[in-house]
């Protein structure tokens, strides 16, 4: 049975063998012909390309914070703080995490996105997300070999921290609650305050 949608049309379920798989390079070519607008938000996961959530005021809050906090912290370091910003995981997935702390300087990627190696950790702040952030985007980046990966949830307030990658995902799967601190794995003397991360009330 199919539904109707006025704005999208009718609604499939489709096999996953059914699915043309998109590179990155067809991604980029489609934003060129304008056939993806930047008025609709969008990443490339596993070869498909899907929509982003809004974004509420508690998530900005909360990202605003986070990266404030990693700024101060990681100033001495080699490193910054990059927020909503693309980086290629693969051929085929090129997300756009919350924050990720990359290597080097905004520089060093004036002709291409940061990749795996580039990055010491990515965050991803979940409202309406959970699901998808815990269960789908951390086998992507376990895949791709990202050591570290956090996954700040909102409604909870909990932080979700995800190590030891391996093909088939994360053996390390350990959740913080307040007012435990967290420290980046590549940084491990410097802890950030989980109270400190959450807007009040979220």
């Amino acid at each position: 049975m199919t539904h109707s949608n006025s704005l999208y049309g009718p609604t499939v379920t489709l096999e996953p063998t059914d699915l043309k798989r998109w590179t990155v390079q067809d991604y980029h070519r489609m934003s060129e012909l304008g056939i993806l607008t930047p008025l609709e938000r969008t990443e490339l996961l596993a070869g498909q390309i899907t929509l982003m959530a809004a974004k509420g005021t508690l998530h900005v809050t909360a990202l605003r914070l986070l990266a404030k906090g990693l700024d101060q912290l990681l100033a001495a370091q080699p490193v910054f703080v990059s927020t909503q910003d693309p980086m290629q995981l693969d051929d085929f997935s090129e997300p756009e995490p919350d924050l990720t702390i990359v290597r080097g300087t905004v520089l060093d990627y004036v002709d291409r996105h940061p990749r795996s190696s580039d990055i010491y950790l990515v965050v991803e702040v979940a409202d309406s997300t959970l699901k998808q952030d815990c269960e789908i985007k951390d086998k992507l980046y376990a895949q791709s070999g990202i050591d570290d990966y956090w996954v700040l949830d909102l409604k909870n307030r909990q932080l979700h921290i995800f190590r030891n990658p391996t093909p088939r995902g994360y053996t390390s799967h350990l959740i913080l609650t307040e007012p435990n601190q967290a420290a980046p794995l590549a940084f491990p003397s410097l802890a950030l305050s989980l109270t400190d991360l959450l807007p009040p009330g979220s």
